[in-house]
């Protein structure tokens, strides 16, 4: 009986760590992950300032990237 005790030990501190380190890494993503939408809302922020004090050089940005994204998507 002392060895199924050992081995059922043995296989709860295995279980434990497991567990922990899956909840350290669900930590780490979901802290990530709060950090990526901190920088998209910064990004968003830094493209409105920009189209709002550059409205006409915007105009022109989009109006070339545009042109350029027709072009590839058209095959020709």
């Amino acid at each position: 009986m002392d060895t199924i005790e050992k081995a059922s030990k043995s296989a709860h501190e295995a279980v434990d760590k497991v567990a922990s380190a899956t909840n350290q890494a669900a930590e780490t993503l979901g802290e990530k992950g709060n950090q990526l939408k901190n920088d998209e809302q910064q990004l968003m922020e830094n493209c409105r300032s920009y189209v709002r004090d550059n409205p006409i050089t915007s105009l022109g940005i989009a109006a070339a990237a545009g042109f350029l994204l027709s072009r590839v998507l058209s095959g020709r």
